[in-house]
């Protein structure tokens, strides 16, 4: 890495400092770790200061041992689904392999498209014969990242909607005929004094019911899925409570609608009417 990279990708620093111009090829070697690193290697220690020696050795030659000077956030390296964050930094002057090939980083106001044309040119200004193999925004690079998730999530979110219009249609059907079953019981109950309000609040309560066990085998069954579908998420915990709350704040505005329409038509019930078909 060369000084810049951190304030230009937006890693943040932690602890300690950053790579920077002091660190070239003569002075002794040096190293910025991710804060997951720090805190699995050195646990309840403080990691700046420490020694480390990183990779296998090249050869018969032994690596050097470098020392951490620096704690930053982890990021994503490779991809959102890869939940491995450690990772470390070393200047480019010390590092002690080859790489094949490198990656300039440049950070932009506007559309970062339209500046790829001079990028080129400069890096041509400096070597003309240095090939560029690719070149790409953040955006899509986070796109090509997304694409497989994006994709299972979207089956995820179709399947969950006809799941919740299913429940909806069979809430909606059970009270239904529920409450067509039991018309003599509800004209009973408003020749006895039942009020209206009395009767609607009967059977939203009948509905609410089965709503609220089906929303406790669905958590039930959501926490012990979500180990299976931890690699889909990124930013969200498998135990997120706002998630959670949403969705069974969705379900249950959902289930009360259902239920509205079978509960108002109980609650138009006319008791002499009913109790004279009988």
């Amino acid at each position: 890495m060369s000084p810049g990279y951190f304030e230009t990708t937006g890693i943040p620093l932690r602890r300690g400092r950053l790579l920077d111009e002091r660190d070239t090829a003569d002075t002794p070697g040096v190293v910025v770790v991710s804060e997951s690193l720090a805190e699995g290697k050195f646990p309840n220690q403080d990691p700046i200061g420490q020694r480390v020696r990183l990779g296998p050795s090249i050869g018969h030659a032994e690596l050097p041992w470098d020392t951490i000077v620096g704690v930053v956030g982890d990021v994503k390296q490779a991809s959102l689904a890869v939940s491995q964050s450690d990772a470390f930094y070393v200047p480019t002057t010390q590092w002690p392999g080859v790489d094949a090939a490198q990656s300039l980083v440049v950070r932009t106001q506007g559309d970062p498209a339209t500046l790829a044309p001079a990028v080129k040119n400069a890096i041509w200004s400096a070597d003309k014969d240095q090939p560029i193999v690719r070149v790409a925004t953040m955006a899509s690079l986070l796109t090509a990242s997304e694409a497989d998730r994006r994709f299972a999530l979207t089956l995820f979110e179709t399947f969950g909607m006809v799941a919740l219009v299913l429940a909806a249609v069979g809430i909606y059907g059970v009270l239904s005929g529920g409450v067509t079953e039991r018309m003599r019981e509800i004209g009973v109950r408003a020749a006895l004094g039942a009020s209206r309000r009395n009767i609607l609040l009967l059977v939203i309560r009948q509905g609410m019911m089965l709503t609220g066990i089906g929303i406790m085998i669905g958590l039930f069954g959501a926490l012990t899925a979500s180990q299976v579908i931890v690699s889909l998420l990124y930013g969200v915990s498998r135990f997120d409570p706002i998630t959670y709350l949403s969705v069974i704040a969705l379900l249950a505005g959902v289930s009360g609608i259902a239920c509205w329409v079978p509960a108002w038509r109980a609650a138009q019930v006319d008791p002499s009417v009913t109790l004279r078909s009988e």
